[in-house]
């Protein structure tokens, strides 16, 4: 468990034979958030503060394979049911029993959704952040992440950032933008080629069958979307689509021209912060 005083800890957790690394700041209700594919811990709030201040504890993991947590030896076991076993080995150590503020971006959304439908009774808000997955079918073509792993094996980290950046419609300046943050992502790894092979099994695993599921789950949920001419990797109608078929859930999403609020830790953690403080203030640490 954190130390008493709430300061920053680094620690190991132990799930299917493999270390997740993570760390907890803070002092009060808990919030578990999740990053996203190829990324680490240290890109859901990019280093905000906002969340440990206002009266809780964050605690943010490195997903098997990426940052510092240990990746499976055999080269796979990168889908949902192992992402969600290692989420639930976190929550376990970090706060044991009782509820828990838990949510994520991208994959890192997903896996925090599937944990939800499993635990509802945990959960006393959800917080979703670029949801992807579309179980229609309709979301993005599988081979396109089949082609960044085989670049980021072959090529590197600079060339997976090349490619990353190529692939954004924007200006120049944006597609600058886009390329140093995929490449500052992608050094974090201590295992790239695990990173490589998530990249292959995580779009081809499914968080949850049907839209009507999310329907059974009843807490106070924040969807954070994003305009497609910025991020069309995290479509708005997905998230749209997510707001929709939950229960009690508000969208917000940056003004137009801006860019996602998922890039902007201070932004979105005073949203997160502030959304909490509205719908769930028994998780203010007071």
């Amino acid at each position: 468990m954190m130390a008493e005083e709430g300061g920053r800890e680094d620690f190991e957790v132990g799930n299917d034979g493999l270390l997740i690394r993570g760390t907890s700041e803070g002092k009060g209700a808990p919030v578990i958030l999740c990053h996203g594919l190829s990324a680490t811990r240290d890109y859901v709030v990019h280093g905000s503060r906002a969340i440990q201040r206002s009266g809780r504890a964050l605690h943010l993991w490195d997903a098997r394979g990426h940052g510092l947590s240990d990746a499976p030896d055999d080269g796979g076991g990168y889908g949902y049911p192992e992402q969600v076993g290692d989420l639930d080995a976190v929550i376990t150590d970090r706060v044991g029993g009782g509820e828990v503020v838990v949510g994520g971006h991208s994959m890192g959304c997903h896996t925090a959704l599937a944990w939800s439908l499993a635990n509802p009774e945990r959960v006393s808000a959800l917080i979703l952040i670029g949801p992807v997955f579309d179980p229609s079918g309709k979301g993005q073509p599988e081979d396109r992440w089949d082609e960044r792993a085989i670049v980021l094996e072959e090529e590197g980290p600079e060339a997976f950032a090349d490619l990353v950046a190529d692939e954004f419609e924007g200006s120049e300046d944006e597609r600058e933008t886009v390329r140093r943050i995929a490449l500052e992502r992608t050094l974090c790894h201590a295992r790239p080629e695990a990173v490589a092979q998530a990249l292959r099994e995580v779009p081809r695993s499914k968080p949850f069958e049907d839209l009507s599921q999310l329907e059974e789950l009843s807490m106070p949920c924040l969807v954070v979307g994003s305009h497609d001419e910025w991020d069309p990797g995290h479509p708005l109608s997905v998230a749209d689509g997510w707001t929709g078929a939950l229960p009690d859930a508000e969208l917000i999403v940056e003004e137009p021209g801006d860019s996602p609020l998922a890039w902007q830790g201070g932004r979105l953690s005073r949203e997160i912060v502030g959304f909490l403080d509205a719908r769930a203030p028994e998780g203010s640490g007071a």
